[in-house]
């Protein structure tokens, strides 16, 4: 019984040694394959009145000047990293306010902000730009 276990073991470190040797013995290692990255993505960028569980309300693409507080809402996919997303809020070509928001590695990733406009009537809009300043998106909406 002992000699067949020596036996067995002297056969199984053999194998493990050879497998060892093949792998460097050419002095590379196995590449090892890992999935390709996915590129973010807004999947939904919506202007409206608020956000409830999660989701845009009182979407529009024009709000009255007693509008209190616009929401600028973002679906983000596939984000491969932590990073940020940053809300530039425009009124015409005038930026008015930029808003740098977390978001997590994931699927799925929501998130807002929102900014009251004032009363200012006019042309507005939200570019959405990643963590690296590259605008992903923009919202127009129209105050009067």
């Amino acid at each position: 019984m002992k000699r067949r276990f020596g036996e067995i073991l002297a056969i199984f470190l053999s194998l493990t040694l050879m497998g060892a040797l093949s792998d460097s013995a050419a002095g590379q290692e196995k590449p090892k394959l890992e999935p390709a990255a996915k590129e973010m993505s807004l999947a939904r960028v919506v202007v409206g009145t608020g956000v409830e569980n999660l989701e845009p309300v009182g979407a529009a693409e024009i709000f009255p000047a007693s509008t209190e507080k616009v929401f600028c809402f973002v679906e983000a996919h596939n984000v491969p990293k932590d990073t940020e997303l940053s809300f530039v809020w425009f009124l015409g070509d005038k930026e008015m306010r930029k808003i740098n928001v977390p978001v997590k590695a994931g699927a799925k990733w929501r998130t807002w902000t929102h900014k009251n406009p004032g009363g200012q009537k006019g042309e507005w809009k939200v570019e959405i730009k990643d963590g690296e300043g590259k605008a992903l998106q923009e919202v127009k909406f129209k105050v009067e």
